[in-house]
């Protein structure tokens, strides 16, 4: 499931990265299809963490809250560059992008 999310939220980061302004009925039409893939995105990520068990005895794990907070900023910039308020200088920080969590053994091995 972690990997379908990831698949998706990387094609519409691919959808919004080719787009440069806002500038056609079309391009806001699909910026719009952007924002509710965003959101299908979110739901399952959110079904799938409340799947995942939270005592796991595997030595990696999804990062669900850490994708949530990318899918989170995503929208935000799709939904600024859509209706700005006002030319105003853009964010420069980057999405995080790396979603495994390494988790530490529950007793040390001998």
């Amino acid at each position: 499931m972690p990997t379908t999310v990831f698949r998706c939220l990387l094609l519409s980061l691919a959808i919004v990265h080719g787009s440069s302004y806002a500038a056609s009925a079309h391009e806001q039409s699909q910026l719009s299809l952007v924002l509710q893939q965003l959101d299908a995105i979110e739901r399952l990520a959110t079904r799938a963490e409340t799947v995942s068990p939270s005592e796991s005895v595997e030595r990696y794990r999804f990062d669900y809250p850490r994708l949530s907070k990318d899918i989170q900023r995503i929208r935000q910039g799709v939904q600024d560059y859509m209706s700005p308020s006002r030319a105003q200088p853009r964010d420069p920080a980057e999405l995080v992008g790396d979603y495994r969590l390494d988790t530490l053994p529950a007793k040390p091995l001998p």
